[in-house]
């Protein structure tokens, strides 16, 4: 197995997204990150689902876009917690 020597610390899904709180170091780079993330998922999904490729009319599961902010010690506790109300209800 390969280390991406990053790590998922939170996550939660909504109706159309995921939120993920992801532990890197400064010297990571983000597209990267979400590449591997996204490209993992994907495999892991359409293995135990395959039937996901026909539904999506080929095989592409993520969207190219995807949104990046920074955390600091004084917002990490009020990002996670967003994050953990994100749950579909």
């Amino acid at each position: 197995m390969i280390n991406y020597n990053f790590s998922i610390s939170e996550m939660e899904t909504d109706q159309d997204h995921i939120h993920v709180l992801a532990e890197c170091t400064p010297q990571h780079s983000i597209p990267n990150m979400v590449k591997v993330l996204k490209g993992i998922s994907a495999r892991l999904l359409f293995k135990e689902f395959p039937q996901l490729k026909n539904k999506l009319g080929g095989d592409h599961l993520w969207s190219p876009s995807y949104f990046v902010a920074t955390v600091s010690e004084h917002t990490e506790e009020q990002i996670r917690k967003y994050i953990q109300s994100q749950k579909v209800k």
